[in-house]
């Protein structure tokens, strides 16, 4: 008998012609209250999920942490229910609903069951008009989250990640990552009432409905429960991002670190550009799945780290690239080359055609994947729409990256993945890596 061989193949299957899917059964509508709402029928489970999306853009520390203190506690109380009482209502319907917010929008998140739709879409509405911010609910909320972020600040990848964030953004919203413990504080149940008037609107939102659902059905229900949901946000719009610097490496001293964490970040495409799918292949082919090019180097072929990455993200004023490693702190320099090193060959000379298409497949089946579930789809679409994208994406895309080309890759490379073109910040101990890292590139301390 012969034993088979295991490893790693060193080439994808041949791919095929992108399977084109038809977009779902969806409708859409802007309701006279300028929500705009969208629903997608999606059979399977007798389930409904719900994504809303309000830009909540603010450039202040204060707005930061009051924000983070309102999507924790828009659930705590209304004019009718108290917490219990909202809580148990929602789960009477099957259902489950939270809030959540970034530099750009507020976001409520939820599912129930499709036959109480009309009931949960009410519930939710109930809070957008009515919240009440209970004093000691606040109060409770913002001891939690003021140890949260003591705990969160003790955490290297997160102080990491905030450096890089300072680093790119300055004094812009997007270079706060944490808000100030200091700041949330102070946060007052009156001040949340007022953010909540003057912000919690709907001439901007964005609603996202996947499920079981009558599609026509499903709007009717929206327009009925949120038809008394009005206002025009009194907000803030954000600055222009500010000029990109790569400058020199950036060193945040953490004396004693056994890890160094290396990370490097520049400007990217939005997905509304003609070549996003390229710069999507470049990721890919570069640190965005366990086969890439730096994958294989500095985990595989060095074992300089355990988990390299790289990846884009794409905030409403500007999307970015950014790599992240966490490396032994002896060998910070070597790993800082390397990574350098291998973004130096994604600009220098064209990928090969096996990692063409392998990165191909792997684009096309994950885009795929996060929209199988009802779930997914919601996310997925409601993050799709504010950036003037909708359903036909989900058939458009696969199709443009089946479309790419090596040299394609190449040209977008040159752009974006120059090392010299990124800001680089490494978090470690100072006494150990600055000189190595000195003897690559200059460095400054943070």
């Amino acid at each position: 008998m012969t034993t088979p061989t295991l490893g790693r193949p060193t080439t994808a299957p041949a791919l095929g012609a992108p399977h084109v899917v038809a977009p779902p059964e969806s409708s859409e509508r802007r309701l006279a209250n300028g929500l705009r709402v969208a629903v997608v029928r999606r059979p399977g489970v007798p389930l409904v999920e719900l994504r809303l999306h309000i830009p909540f853009a603010g450039t202040s520390e204060r707005h930061h942490a009051a924000a983070e203190v309102l999507a924790e506690t828009v659930f705590t109380g209304t004019a009718h229910h108290d917490r219990a009482g909202l809580a148990a209502a929602v789960q009477a319907l099957g259902g489950a609903v939270a809030a959540g917010v970034d530099a750009d929008r507020l976001v409520v998140s939820g599912s129930s069951l499709a036959p109480a739709l009309p009931e949960f879409l009410g519930l939710v509405a109930e809070a957008l008009q009515e919240a009440t911010f209970p004093e000691e609910e606040v109060a409770g909320e913002i001891g939690r989250l003021v140890q949260e972020l003591q705990i969160a600040r003790s955490q290297p990848g997160l102080l990491a990640r905030e450096a890089l964030l300072s680093r790119m953004y300055g004094d812009h919203p997007y270079g706060r990552d944490l808000p100030d413990p200091d700041v949330l504080r102070t946060v007052t149940p009156a001040e949340l009432r007022d953010l909540h008037a003057r912000r919690v609107a709907p001439d901007e939102a964005t609603l996202v409905l996947v499920g079981d659902i009558d599609p026509d059905g499903a709007l009717a229900a929206a327009e009925e429960a949120l038809t008394g949901w009005r206002g025009t946000a009194v907000g803030e719009q954000l600055p222009p991002l500010p000029e990109h610097r790569p400058g020199p490496v950036v060193l945040v001293d953490r004396p004693g670190a056994v890890q160094t964490n290396i990370r490097l970040g520049g400007p990217a495409l939005p997905r509304t550009h003609p070549d996003f799918p390229a710069l999507q292949l470049a990721n890919v082919i570069y640190g965005g799945y366990f086969t890439s090019r730096l994958v294989a180097n500095i985990r595989e072929d060095k074992g300089y780290t355990y988990s390299p990455r790289s990846g884009l993200d794409h905030p409403r004023a500007g999307s970015r690239f950014t790599v992240a490693a966490d490396v032994a702190t002896e060998v910070t320099a070597a790993a800082l080359l390397e990574i350098s090193y291998e973004l130096g060959r994604m600009v220098t000379s064209t990928v090969t055609a096996e990692e063409l298409e392998a990165a191909r497949q792997y684009a096309i089946g994950t885009l795929a994947l996060s929209t199988a579930t009802q779930a997914g789809l919601a996310s997925t679409l409601a993050a799709l729409l504010p950036q003037g994208l909708g359903v036909a994406y989900l058939t458009a895309a696969p199709l443009a990256l089946a479309a790419v080309t090596a040299e394609q890759v190449q040209r977008v490379s040159e752009r974006f993945l120059a090392p010299s073109g990124l800001v680089t910040v490494l978090l470690g101990d100072r006494a150990v890596i600055a000189e190595p890292v000195a003897r690559l590139r200059p460095i400054e301390t943070a």
